[in-house]
């Protein structure tokens, strides 16, 4: 959940998440789909919830589909769950496309889905004005809710899959409150999309690792016994007031049990970057190179290109990826001057529906259109980096092979009736199919079942 600095207000004004946020590259040209040569080896896919493990491995044509949506229709002929260089082979299923644009499926790098009411009945939220209230209304609304964590979490995801979403890293929050609830719930709901979905799951302290007892071991468990595959943090400074001995705890944690770890950073200024610091010198340390992710990162918008710079190459060099949910224009990451670095960055939908927002729907084509809305794009290039984020840069973020209609990559793509790139960021066409590694697993929105 999308967290910063705590902060005050009068009785009779409410502190919106967006305000709480605020407190607190172009697609590499049109994919080849015919001749060549197939890689020796492709690349291969990591992380748990792997979902390209259950197609059958016969061979499927998708008849007159334009990638992109440019040029010419051609049939993409997809073998063993990836895209292949070659003809058909004599038997392949064929699946017409009626010329309708083939795009890579899109990648939810940050999202929630434990604390969503999707599918629910309507929640009537109260005023809040700060991390504390919030936090305490999770714990009023995981209590009355009639639905587990996984049957909200599968409906959410599910949801997330029929409109595009090929892989998420998905947060779930650790706490005494809760015990491991939330990280067993999503376990189970992975495991049902296991054929559709890729999911990492991350064990987040929402109600902070030191302030609140209990947690660290909680984490502990959930990392010894391989519940997740990220241990997570928030704000060791400004929220937890332990900036050295949580960044200690987590990164012990993580060493112990071979697990990655993303940590929710929102704390701006020199209290941010200190925790940054802290971030890059214990991997480093530790030798945890590419096993590192920072979300959010507020602070790192503020700073001029020198000083981005600096931070840019240390965390190029150590792997360390970074995500955004573009909640809006002057916290949106520096996304283009970050990849000159080597740096990954991913975008997320965050928090759904729970009880920090009614807004929010788990679409990352919608998202994709959000992340250009708020920075005010206009340019075809502008906007097709907007879709190039939310495809390629969350899969850099979560290990994943690219899935862009190349020989070789994960046959991960939608279909839909569209002109090109740009326009689909700006209009975000209706998915007509879902495909996830040369199987259809959702077809008008809706889940094949």
């Amino acid at each position: 959940m999308t967290t910063s600095q705590s902060s005050t207000s009068s009785s009779s004004a409410s502190v919106s998440r967006r305000n709480v946020l605020a407190g607190a590259a172009a697609l590499a040209g049109a994919a080849t789909v015919a001749g060549g040569a197939l890689p020796a080896q492709a690349a291969e896919r990591s992380g748990k919830g792997d979902g390209h493990g259950s197609h059958d491995g016969k061979a499927v044509v998708f008849r007159n589909v334009r990638p992109f949506g440019t040029g010419k229709s051609v049939d993409l002929v997809v073998v063993d769950g990836k895209i292949s260089a070659g003809p058909a082979p004599r038997g392949a299923k064929v699946v017409e496309g009626r010329g309708r644009a083939v795009l890579p499926s899109l990648v939810d790098a940050h999202i929630h889905p434990d604390k969503t009411t999707w599918g629910g009945k309507w929640v009537t939220r109260k005023p809040a004005g700060g991390i504390a209230d919030y936090v305490a209304q999770d714990v009023e609304l995981f209590k009355a809710q009639d639905r587990s964590v996984a049957e909200r979490a599968y409906g959410l995801m599910s949801h997330a899959v029929a409109h595009g979403t090929r892989a998420m890293r998905a947060h779930a929050d650790v706490a005494p409150a809760y015990d491991l609830a939330g990280v067993e719930g999503l376990g189970i709901a992975r495991e049902k999309l296991k054929r559709a979905l890729d999911v990492q799951i991350v064990g987040f302290p929402q109600h902070g690792v030191i302030r609140t007892p209990g947690t660290k071991e909680l984490l502990e468990e959930a990392a010894r016994t391989g519940a997740v595959d990220f241990v997570g943090g928030i704000d060791p400074g400004g929220f937890d007031q332990a900036p050295v001995e949580q960044l200690d705890v987590l990164f012990a944690i993580a060493d112990r049990h071979g697990v990655g770890l993303d940590i929710h950073l929102h704390d701006r200024g020199e209290r941010g970057l200190a925790a940054l610091r802290g971030i890059i010198d214990r991997t480093r340390t530790l030798g945890l190179t590419g096993k590192v992710t920072v979300s959010h990162v507020f602070c790192l918008p503020e700073l001029d290109d020198r000083e981005l710079g600096v931070f840019g190459e240390q965390m190029g060099e150590l792997g360390i990826s970074l995500t955004t949910v573009a909640p809006s224009a002057d916290l949106v990451l520096p996304i283009a001057k970050l990849q000159e670095y080597g740096v990954h960055v991913g975008v997320g939908s965050d928090g759904i529906r729970d009880s920090w927002s009614p807004f929010g729907n788990a679409d990352m084509f919608d998202r994709a259109h959000k992340m250009g809305w708020v920075t005010d794009v206009r340019l075809d290039d502008e906007l097709t980096a907007c879709f190039t984020a939310a495809a390629d840069g969350g899969a850099d973020v979560m290990g994943l092979a690219h899935a862009d209609l190349s020989p070789g990559s994960p046959a991960d793509f939608v279909l839909m009736k569209a002109e090109c790139v740009p326009q689909v960021v700006v209009d975000a066409p209706a998915r007509e199919l879902v495909v996830h590694g040369g199987v259809i697993v959702a077809r008008d929105g809706e889940l094949v079942r």
